[in-house]
Order: structure tokens, then sequence, then C-alpha cells
């Protein structure tokens, strides 16, 4: 072991020792009569080790973050893992949108029309024109839930799926910090962003929950800049992306996976960016 730092006995450093053990770094303390001694297992660990102890020891806010990390039922060993009674709205919304997968038979039943954003056995959607005049005609019959629906749809069950995982890291997240309430306004916002702007340039023929997916995505990154309390990987917005780039390539169609929804990822990217601009009413 490696003697790295030595302290008055009276300070408290079990949050902090706790705090080390979840990031993976062996270490002990010792007492020494008066004092308490900081030992590490690799002294590759010491720099980054004392620069935190000393934002732990000199900022309260660091403290307190720290505790409240360390006790959080939503944190295990530092990771991100949420029952769910943490995030019911999203709970909530990842049951609904499988059962409508199951309804609608991953969109090949007459029934997933009523889900779409307007209905493509009543209207024609082939030129611009079309499309806004089925739209206009469908608000003013006061259909105006399909505005929000086609997020419901999804045409494979690996849709459905990845899709899931993603909204339940990302917005489980947004439920739990920033509150439910903020979590559906940026729902509400992005789906009728997303879903408009692709209906608006390919028609109704589109669902699933990845518009919102890459809302939340942009919310979380641009938040995490601003004011970090989320727990994101930089490297999952690279990756998200480069795959919104493919999308709007021929690759999807060459390698089978079909047309992807591009209009929506990116309105849901944009939209999910400029909320992130509003100041957050934290819940937690």
């Amino acid at each position: 072991m490696y003697r790295v730092k030595q302290l008055s006995a009276n300070t408290d450093l079990a949050d902090f020792s706790l705090w080390l053990r979840q990031q993976g770094v062996e270490h002990r303390i010792t007492e020494e009569g008066d004092q308490q001694v900081v030992w590490l297992a690799n002294s590759d660990h010491a720099e980054p080790v004392l620069a935190a102890l000393e934002q732990f020891l000199n900022r309260p806010e660091v403290r307190e973050a720290v505790h409240e990390t360390n006790h959080s039922p939503v944190f295990v060993n530092g990771r991100w893992q949420p029952s769910p009674r943490h995030a019911p709205a999203v709970l909530t919304i990842i049951v609904v949108a499988a059962l409508v997968a199951w309804v609608t038979g991953l969109g090949r039943q007459s029934i997933a029309s009523f889900f779409m954003f307007v209905d493509p056995t009543q209207f024609g959607f082939q030129s611009f024109t079309e499309r806004l005049d089925a739209w206009t005609a469908t608000l003013s019959q006061g259909a105006v839930w399909r505005l929000l629906t086609p997020d419901l749809l999804h045409f494979s069950w690996s849709h459905i799926l990845f899709n899931s995982v993603m909204l339940w890291f990302l917005g489980s997240q947004v439920e739990w910090f920033d509150g439910r309430r903020r979590l559906a306004v940026i729902i509400v916002f992005v789906s009728l962003a997303s879903n408009t702007l692709q209906y608006l340039v390919s028609g109704p023929l589109f669902g699933g929950l990845s518009g919102v997916v890459y809302g939340i995505l942009g919310y979380c990154w641009l938040s995490q800049l601003r004011e970090p309390r989320f727990q994101f990987p930089p490297a999952l917005m690279v990756v998200s992306l480069i795959w919104m780039l493919i999308g709007f390539t021929p690759i999807p169609d060459m390698v089978g996976i079909g047309s992807m929804a591009n209009e929506a990822h990116l309105g849901g990217l944009l939209s999910g960016l400029a909320l992130a601009v509003l100041p957050p009413r934290r819940k937690q």
C-alpha cells in the first residue's frame, strides 16, 4: 500500500471512502494517534484521488453530492440502476408501447392506422400538399391524439426493445432528477416536433419511440454540460449521431434494416437540445 495523505482524525472520511470503493479504487484508512492516513493499493491513483479529496474537503456541495450518491436508492456501486418505482412514468410508456405493438401485430393489423399521424386509408399523402391537407382535415375532426400516438407504433420486437432500453436508461434519470412534470413536457414537445417533421417529409407510415429517445438524448447531453447531474457516457452521443447520419444513407436498406424515420430522429434531437437551454426544476 502507498501512503498518500495524512489528516486529522476528526475529519470524517466515511463518505469519501465509500465513494472510492464505488469507483473501484482499492484503499485503506488507518489511524495513527490523533491522525488518520489514506493508503492506496495503486500509486497511479494518487494524483486523481488527492484532487478528489481536496474537492471533497473544501467544497460543501461536493460533500453533499457524494453523500447523496452513496445513499441514493437509484445508484448501486456508483452506477445508475433504478427500480420501476423510481421511474413509473417511463415504465408506463414502455408498457403501453409494448401493448400497442402486440395489439397492432407490429403494425401489420388494420388497427395500426388508428395510431398513425393521419389515417392512410382515408387520405392521400404522396405530395406535400396532400399531406398538409390530410393533416388539417385530421385535426379539424378532433383527432389530436394522432400527433403523439405514432410514438407507440413499432414494427419489430428488436425495434421496441432497443427504444425501451434507451428510454429507460435516459428517461428514468430525467424523471428522477428533473421531475415527472419536466419529463412530460419533454416527451410531448419532442413528440410534436419529431412526428410533425417526419410526417411532412415522408407521410404517415412511420412509428416508434426513437424520436423521443433522440430528444431525451439531446436534452441529457446538453443539460449535463450546463449542470452535471446525469450518468451519461459521452460516447453515447457520438454513436447516436453516427447512427442518425447512417440513416440518411442507403446503408440501412442495403443491409436489410429498411428505411428509418430519419426526420423524426433529427427533429427529436433538435427539440431536445432546445429544451435543455431551459433551467431544470429538479425533483431530487
